[in-house]
């Protein structure tokens, strides 16, 4: 990280701006000149919440003082009163955070590990494809965005991000597993920048943000609705909102999956993730070969740990989530991209 991300940063409990304390600087290449980076900190909040900087990624999930507390306790001298402090006074809220998000990291860092950046695309789509993608998305252009402040939330291999800061933007990348990490050291736009966070507990400034995009993430946590209502507060006024979910399809083949995936969620995840390379991938495989896709295998193999892994996966009309921008005040609210999968909807912040 660099000093331009501390600003956009708050506590995603407390909601107070954080302190840095800064344990080593690194080097990393941005734009083609070598810059000085945060390696590694601590971010003090003004509660009892802290948060590691590891690798150069704010580490900023409520559950960080359990899961990166090898590190903590090597560079933090009284961290064991501080943790016990910590859960002491959070117990029931680590307790829940835990429970609900523990299997969503492991299998969203098992799927993007899989992602090659020199060769593979994303979800069928090359990096031009990709932007527009985007711009149609958000019902942007690529000079619309050009000096504006955007939050990715869940920005999965962050190649996306790449491309939205090359075309002039700041673009923060949040997601949710340790698959940031491989987003973060691939990226060499000094825009781009990227934190572990939850959507649920957004760690940002409220009303901060031109554009929030949140694309096929609400679906994969367990309450859409709840999720989408945790993200309106980073949303500026007359700022923008941009959701992608997928919508319900009645035929056999989806219901048929749908029942399947019922089944194999309950499976411990080591042998879920065997089930899909060697039972449902060799399947997929042989069955888009027949009818004349030649999707690489490697890609075929993300859109299986995708569709058949997350925890949650939830199925909404273009109805119900036009309502959920209604209840939140926002206006010009519109569909802006279909398709039978789901669909994109995009709506503007009213003055709180």
């Amino acid at each position: 990280m660099t000093e331009l991300l501390i600003p956009l940063l708050r506590c995603p409990v407390s909601r107070s701006p954080l302190r840095l304390e800064v344990i080593r600087y690194g080097k990393k290449v941005y734009n083609g000149a070598e810059t000085t980076i945060i390696k590694d900190g601590i971010l003090f909040s003004d509660s009892e919440w802290f948060y590691p900087v590891i690798d150069g990624i704010p580490r900023l999930i409520v559950e960080a003082v359990i899961d990166y507390n090898d590190f903590l306790s090597t560079h933090l001298p009284d961290f064991s009163q501080r943790r016990d402090v910590l859960v002491t006074k959070n117990s029931l809220l680590l307790a829940s955070v835990q429970q609900k998000n523990d299997r969503t990291k492991k299998s969203f860092a098992y799927e993007w590990k899989q992602f090659d950046y020199q060769q593979d695309r994303t979800w069928e789509a090359d990096k031009p494809q990709m932007f527009e993608r985007f711009l149609t998305e958000t019902d942007e252009t690529a000079t619309s965005i050009n000096g504006k402040l955007i939050f990715d939330a869940g920005c999965g291999n962050g190649q996306l991000n790449q491309l939205i800061a090359a075309n002039g933007a700041t673009v923060l990348g949040m997601d949710f597993s340790r698959s940031v990490e491989q987003a973060f050291n691939e990226n060499t736009e000094a825009n781009a920048l990227f934190i572990q966070g939850d959507v649920q507990f957004p760690p940002v400034a409220s009303e901060a943000f031109d554009i929030v995009h949140c694309s096929g993430v609400l679906i994969h946590t367990n309450n859409t609705k709840h999720s989408f209502n945790c993200l309106v507060p980073c949303v500026k006024e007359d700022g923008k909102l941009s959701v992608w979910l997928y919508h319900p399809r009645n035929n056999a083949g989806h219901r048929f999956i749908l029942l399947l995936r019922k089944i194999l969620t309950r499976l411990p995840l080591p042998l879920l993730y065997w089930i899909c390379r060697w039972i449902l991938f060799p399947f997929a495989f042989v069955v888009k070969r027949i009818k004349g896709n030649k999707q690489p295998a490697r890609e075929l193999m993300i859109d299986i740990l995708d569709q058949f892994t997350p925890e949650f996966r939830w199925e909404h009309t273009h109805e119900e989530a036009m309502s959920w921008f209604d209840q939140q005040n926002f206006y010009h609210t519109r569909v802006t991209t279909s398709n039978i999968f789901g669909f994109n909807i995009t709506g503007k912040r009213r003055k709180v």
